[in-house]
């Protein structure tokens, strides 16, 4: 329960910023033209909103709505998601939104969109200014990578050394080094020392690579224990920080995944246990573990394997932390100045949006559509605890995906809106208020069935119907 309201509070909090900032790029270009901003609300307010308020002498009401699903500003004379058909019935005015020159409503229609757009790169740059940007070297993976059963079909083999794909030198593990083996036509891998070329498929998908357990590829984590919990089973049968699990129930384990692989068919059986003696009969472990005395790359012979038998609790775990990543290789940090972080959030941030805008393309696949999150997907990305860093980092993503999605040419979006404005720019016609009250009830209709379809994927996920 407490993982889930930190991740709600996080969720809560940078949906919340984004919201304001984004209605707030409209309000500011309103004002800008002269146009009056009827409502400026945090949330939808259906029926009834938890908080109102109105300053003297102002045209605009500021509140807070019930339905946390975003947040609105209230154009005079324009037609959008409120539907106030009986304003446009009216003779225009001149502090109205259709009143306004074309050149004039563009720029109040992309003024949400710029802001998160410019929000994103300045979230970026302050965060490489203040953490800089940490990643783990390919090259320095001297253990090499894991494949599951497709990449080795492929042609990669355990042990693999990644180092590029056609032709560009791939130098951090990150989800840009899957894109670039997915894209890829070929990819280089460092084998044993001599560089070899693996032909890759021409179906490669990014989400197949990552949905798939195990995934396509993962860094070669040996099982090593990086700590003892005191008084646990495995300080009970001797286990230290350092010694490494060997195999579990006679079968042989060489990496987490392995080990993890092993539990989770005893937690299979141990569900499906009819009686206290099914039970207990699950839970008694044998574990195979290997003395590194101190060193966790120490080779391990016969002569320092221990065996072990006990009986583990209902929850089927040892009292072991796992070592990671960062165990077996340091991590390059690069770091900034204040006006150096600028070009590099820019940069970075450019790569973010390239990388999103890439993997639309799975979208219209029966995997992408499945791969569709709602709420509680957006959720879960943030980290079970408080870490400001990749809380601005979400935050900043969210942003871009925010601005994106927005200047899609949907009517109901504000790039619906833009289209219909560089229609009437480039036509020197006006679409009918009809037309575009049509439109926006076309596009409300395209967003709920979109938000269902999402929404409605977390639920299948959460129930265990979809991966």
């Amino acid at each position: 329960m407490e993982i889930f309201l930190i991740r709600l509070l996080q969720f809560m909090l940078a949906i919340s910023l984004l919201v304001l900032l984004h209605e707030g790029g409209h309000f500011f270009f309103a004002k800008l033209f002269g146009v009056r901003v009827e409502k400026f609300y945090l949330f939808f307010d259906p029926w009834f909103h938890l908080f109102e308020f109105k300053p003297k002498n102002s045209d605009t009401t500021y509140g807070v709505g019930w339905l946390p699903l975003g947040g609105y500003c209230k154009i005079s004379g324009m037609i959008d998601e409120s539907m106030d058909t009986e304003q446009m019935k009216k003779p225009a005015q001149p502090w109205e939104f259709r009143s306004k020159p074309a050149w004039q409503r563009l720029f109040i229609m992309i003024g949400g969109v710029l802001v998160n757009f410019l929000l994103a790169l300045f979230i970026y740059s302050m965060v490489l200014f203040t953490w800089g940007d940490s990643y783990f070297q390919l090259d320095k993976m001297s253990m090499g990578m894991k494949f599951n059963q497709d990449a080795k079909n492929i042609g990669f083999k355990d042990g693999d050394i990644i180092t590029g794909a056609d032709g560009k030198t791939i130098t951090k593990f990150d989800v840009d080094m899957y894109r670039d083996i997915a894209d890829a036509q070929s990819v280089n891998v460092l084998r044993q020392g001599k560089s070899v070329n693996i032909a890759m498929p021409k179906d490669m998908s990014l989400i197949q690579m990552l949905k798939s357990d195990p995934v396509f590829t993962r860094p070669f984590i040996p099982a090593t224990v990086d700590t003892v919990i005191p008084h646990s089973v495995a300080a009970r049968i001797g286990i230290q920080k350092t010694d490494r699990i060997i195999a579990v129930n006679g079968k042989k384990v060489d990496s987490w995944y392995e080990f993890d692989n092993q539990i989770g068919v005893l937690r299979d059986l141990l569900a499906n246990a009819k009686t206290h003696e099914d039970s207990l009969k699950v839970r008694r472990v044998t574990i195979t573990f290997c003395k590194t005395k101190g060193d966790s790359l120490a080779t391990c012979d016969n002569s320092h394997w221990y065996v072990a038998h006990f009986t583990l609790s209902s929850e089927l775990t040892m009292g072991i932390g796992k070592s990671s990543l960062a165990t077996f290789y340091k991590p390059v940090t690069l770091r900034y100045g204040f006006f150096q972080s600028f070009p590099a959030g820019i940069k970075y941030g450019l790569g973010v949006l390239q990388g999103y805008v890439d993997d639309l393309k799975y979208v219209f696949t029966a995997d992408g559509a499945k791969s569709l999150g709602g709420f509680g997907a957006i959720g879960s990305l943030f980290p079970p605890t408080w870490d400001w860093m990749i809380f601005w980092r979400m935050t900043a993503f969210l942003s871009i995906i925010l601005a994106f999605m927005n200047i899609l040419p949907i009517p109901a979006l504000d790039g619906g809106h833009v289209l219909f404005l560089l229609y009437e720019m480039i036509t020197r016609r006006k679409p009918s208020e009809k037309f575009l009250i049509y439109a926006e009830y076309v596009g409300l209709a395209i967003l709920v069935i979109l938000m269902v379809v999402a929404n409605l994927n977390d639920i299948l996920r959460w129930l265990g119907y979809m991966q």
